[in-house]
């Protein structure tokens, strides 16, 4: 070969990478351009009109005057088309001025994960960060694999792909834990950390571990090199024994320490005073190392009695979110999210909007209940080929049912719980005593007998030391006022509730 050919083809090379950059550049631009049209059309909707329409709209790519974007369902295409272009094209105008149209297309169910797997590999091809990589509020569709987490041979535990902000569905109950999720998730490469550590509290069933997948998939995506650590305490009580049995602990401290954020989830089940100690030194040393921790448990940090008490007060001192009782509209909309996503994997499969009522008010436990009962609704009509009913609901649920039946609250529960709640004794809430400290909490009681039994007013102002009928109705009605005033008596209230339900 020439020398003059060799110079040619350099050159075409040469050109060739300044090209790749050239996209490559424009691609990232875009992306932060698109970021911003969702976070100017999240803050004129709101969150859950936001999450429920544009969490699953994603960027194909902008040419020339047309935002090209793409959604997983013909139905959401023509529901946006319809109801949100208008608003959409102006937001995107701000963001891509020469913007004319806006052109929808309907993803096939592996388009997203082809996608990014392309684009992954051409970005490490070029020896860059994932180029392509979503927000939050996408959601992957179709059968994925896991993903594992870890670093530096340090394997944790692996990552549900479905488990994404977009696919996390937001309410009244947990709409504070889902923006701190994602200003973590946002914010893990700027300093000082906001919440550090970030402690998710909340029951069974609530979206806790759904939450800790998102964050650790959304940095994942940020910065594809960023060292991320998902553990359930068991698997790191399991990993730490293994360590401590090969005689490599100080290895397995060391690796730990290096991981730029750490997960823990099921946080309770974290036993053994050896292991206790040894997180504790650890977690202490990623906190002041700057690097992000995130734990989920059952209960708020105060009430983990098998933990070390500098812990819980670590634990305590970062931002304590909680995640609570979904309510009927949430759960409405859980059940109408994932209705939708096994239509779109079968077009004839259809659930009625009463049998959606229905389970929405009966199903009360959790979300995994409200997907069973979809998953249950799906195969029944795969097997039997009929369409869904509501005695068919009725009866494939019903052992579910049986399970979130009401606890019946009894008056002698609601004395205890006041009077531990309010520090007077049991006896004073009978007694013919009028201080202030003993009447609020006296009419408390009363107000939660008529609201949470089905007992007659003489029957409770019996039960409340012989009172008459109508100094109960005064008690509910002054109760009943002051909450409209106060907010924080109808948080005590609420809470009261809360505590003699569960």
């Amino acid at each position: 070969m020439t020398e003059k050919h060799q110079v040619s083809r350099a050159a075409q090379k040469e050109a060739k990478n300044v090209d790749n950059k050239a996209q490559h550049q424009d691609t990232n631009t875009h992306l932060e351009s698109w970021q911003r049209v969702r976070k100017r059309l999240r803050a004129e909707l709101g969150e859950d009109v936001f999450s429920s329409w544009f969490g699953r709209v994603e960027l194909e790519n902008v040419n020339a005057a047309t935002v090209h974007v793409s959604v997983p369902t013909r139905f959401l295409k023509n529901w946006l088309q319809s109801h949100y272009y208008e608003r959409l094209l102006n937001c995107s105008q701000e963001e891509f001025p020469q913007t004319a149209r806006i052109e929808f297309r309907v993803r096939r169910p592996h388009d997203s994960a082809e996608q990014a797997a392309a684009h992954a590999l051409q970005a490490e091809r070029q020896g860059k960060p994932d180029a392509l990589r979503r927000e939050p509020g996408q959601v992957r569709t179709g059968p994925m694999a896991p993903m594992q987490t870890g670093s530096d041979g340090f394997e944790g535990s692996p990552l549900d792909p479905r488990f994404s902000f977009g696919s996390f569905v937001v309410g009244t109950s947990n709409r504070l834990v889902h923006a701190a999720a994602q200003e973590v998730a946002e914010t893990i490469s700027v300093q000082p950390l906001r919440y550090n550590p970030l402690y998710i509290q909340g029951s069974v069933g609530l979206g806790k571990t759904h939450l800790l997948h998102a964050i650790a998939l959304d940095v994942r995506r940020r910065a594809m090199s960023a060292r991320v650590l998902y553990l359930t305490a068991e698997r790191f009580m399991s990993s730490f024994v293994q360590a401590l049995r090969a005689r490599d602990a100080l290895a397995f401290k060391e690796q730990l320490r290096g991981i730029d954020i750490l997960l823990i989830d099921d946080m309770e089940f974290l036993q053994g005073a050896t292991i206790q100690q040894e997180f504790c030194h650890a977690l202490n040393s990623l906190i002041d190392g700057g690097r992000q921790v995130v734990v989920a448990a059952d209960r708020p940090p105060a009430q983990l009695e098998k933990l070390d008490a500098r812990m819980r007060s670590r634990l305590a001192g970062g931002l304590v979110a909680e995640i609570g009782t979904m309510d009927y509209e949430l759960r409405h909309r859980i059940l109408t999210r994932r209705a939708e996503e096994e239509c779109e994997r079968d077009p004839s499969f259809r659930i009625p909007r009463a049998v959606t009522d229905f389970l929405a008010s009966r199903l009360t436990d959790g979300g995994r209940e409200l997907e069973g009962a979809i998953i249950r609704l799906r195969a029944a009509f795969q097997l039997t080929e009929q369409p869904i009913t509501m005695e068919t609901a009725e009866h494939i649920i019903r052992d579910l049912m049986r399970g979130s039946e009401p606890k019946r609250v009894k008056i002698e529960d609601i004395l205890r719980i006041v009077s531990k709640h309010f520090g007077v004794n049991r006896s004073d809430l009978l007694s013919s005593r009028r201080n202030r400290s003993i009447v609020r909490p006296r009419q408390v009681g009363m107000y939660l007998a008529k609201q949470l039994t089905s007992r007659s007013l003489p029957e409770i102002g019996r039960r409340f030391g012989n009172r008459d009928h109508t100094t109960v109705l005064h008690a509910i009605r002054k109760i009943d006022s002051l909450m409209k005033d106060d907010p924080s008596l109808q948080e005590e209230v609420d809470l009261l509730m809360r505590l003699l339900k569960d």
